[in-house]
């Protein structure tokens, strides 16, 4: 019985490292980038590969790239938008992977389905 105990708490502890550790690493959640990104979704979806984001868009655009200080913070928000990205069904991948050009700034990766956050270097 305190095998078992003993194998109880290493499991648990282990269960915990996995569930924190991501927190500890950065300050910028999924519903940070969601709610910055929210009012370019009209943008994100339109079939004009000509489009303009709007003004609040490009506000939570530069306000997301300013909170993102750190490596994790930047590796977190592109795996954020990376997945918010594969939500969207009517994505114009055009207009996602031009909308930091469009809004004045520059982020070291594509917005994409297939970018792989991992291998970016900050």
């Amino acid at each position: 019985m305190a095998r078992s105990m003993k194998l109880a708490c290493v499991v648990l502890v282990m269960c915990m490292v996995v569930v924190i550790a991501p927190m500890a690493e950065s300050d910028i959640s999924c519903a940070d980038v969601i709610k910055e990104f929210s009012s370019c979704l009209t943008y994100l979806e339109a079939p004009d590969n000509n489009a303009s984001p709007s003004t609040q868009c490009c506000g939570g655009v530069k306000k997301l790239l300013d909170a993102a200080t750190t490596t994790a913070d930047r590796q977190a928000a592109c795996k954020c938008l990376k997945s918010a990205a594969g939500s969207i069904s009517k994505l114009n991948t055009n207009n996602a992977a031009a909308l930091p050009g469009k809004c004045g700034v520059s982020i070291p990766y594509k917005i994409s389905t297939s970018t792989n956050c991992y291998n970016i270097k900050f």
